[in-house]
């Protein structure tokens, strides 16, 4: 094998960027109903709990299986500037959990929005706006974090769209039927060229309900976090406290049941069984350098490979004379490697055949290294 080397400079050298997006669907059934009930539980075998119980793991396959594929996790909090609220309806209501629930609230809220001018966690904004101290804010979230496997660098903004059964249980005599008797459909829909880009953890869009302009969350694009304000249950979508969520649901309404009266993996059982479809586009990221390498008329016409010399002289494949210029010389490339300053090999591309190089041709061959 002849080896030959040339220096690259910057001329011989661009860079590129390229967005790979993949649909990702994720249906209602594989949430909630595809899998046996575990024993003694009312979860399927592909929702896994954990002993601390502030969230709740969906796979595509039963968790314990080694084919299982972590899709989400769904939480769900309120702001500690509404715990004085419940301990007022303690005494009609159980609450349950209180601490946690402030502590996931104020951890996603950290993460997410950040602190304020006086170093207090700003709470999650309806309308992304923290110029000031006013507007809407969602005090009671529902957390939808995406595993990384799905989302990959980030969600294609203005591609979400999560179809959630908002009907209230008891109101209906098909219980089977009736979490999805009233559908929502909310999306993220002109965040294309109107998300946000004043959150610690990158870009947002405001998820709205289909048709309405009310603003029911937000959805984080590189964190891969959806955030919903539990008024979607009711209305006024736009209501900062939910009385789903601090008082409880209508009786007998398990498909809802209660942020403060019940554990968080009950509440999360009871959103997924409202999980109709999530669906969106992930995006890959896919950065390049791209070299020319450049062989002129008068380079790498020869080879340093014994079988190129016959008693010290070029040997020229089918040549029937010693002109030269009759029977120019030749090699033919295979391979172009990368090489460090130092002269360390870095990466080797490969041709798909053998290029003919003589003096009468030139090649500029195009290597991409992706990283």
């Amino acid at each position: 094998m002849a080896i030959s080397f040339k220096t690259l400079t910057q001329k011989d050298r661009t860079q590129s960027r390229t967005l790979l997006h993949e649909s990702i669907p994720i249906t209602g059934t594989l949430v909630s109903g595809t899998y046996n009930l575990q024993s003694n539980l009312l979860r399927e075998d592909n929702i896994k709990t954990f002993s601390h119980g502030m969230f709740q793991s969906v796979y595509d396959y039963p968790y314990a299986s080694s084919s299982a594929n972590h899709i989400f996790d769904i939480s769900a909090g309120f702001s500690s500037s509404h715990t004085g609220s419940l301990s007022a309806s303690a005494a009609t209501n159980t609450v349950s959990q209180v601490a946690k629930k402030v502590n996931i609230y104020n951890q996603m809220a950290q993460v997410l929005c950040g602190y304020d001018t006086n170093s207090t966690v700003r709470p999650f904004d309806a309308d992304g706006d923290l110029s000031g101290d006013g507007g809407i804010k969602h005090a009671n979230a529902i957390f939808l974090n995406f595993s990384r496997l799905l989302v990959k660098d980030e969600i294609k903004k203005g591609s979400f769209s999560l179809e959630l059964g908002t009907s209230s249980i008891s109101n209906h005599t098909n219980q089977s039927l009736a979490p999805f008797i009233g559908v929502k459909t909310i999306t993220d829909v002109g965040s294309l060229t109107s998300y946000k880009v004043n959150s610690p953890a990158g870009e947002y869009g405001i998820l709205k309900e289909n048709g309405t302009n009310l603003n029911v969350g937000l959805i984080y694009y590189q964190a891969g976090i959806a955030v919903l304000t539990s008024s979607v249950f009711n209305s006024g979508a736009n209501n900062s406290v939910h009385t789903l969520m601090t008082t409880g649901a209508a009786a007998g309404d398990s498909a809802i049941g209660m942020l403060t009266g019940s554990t968080i993996d009950v509440f999360a059982d009871a959103i997924r069984k409202r999980i109709k479809n999530v669906s969106f586009n992930n995006t890959t990221e896919l950065n390049s350098s791209i070299f020319f390498c450049r062989a002129n008329h008068d380079e790498f016409n020869y080879s340093s490979n014994p079988t190129y010399l016959t008693g010290s002289k070029i040997r020229v494949k089918a040549g029937t004379s010693g002109n030269e210029a009759l029977n120019p010389p030749s090699a033919y490339v295979t391979s172009v490697g990368l090489y460090s300053p130092d002269n360390k090999l870095l990466a080797v591309a490969k041709l798909s055949e053998p290029l003919r190089k003589d003096p009468t041709n030139e090649l500029t061959l195009r290597v991409r290294l992706d990283y």
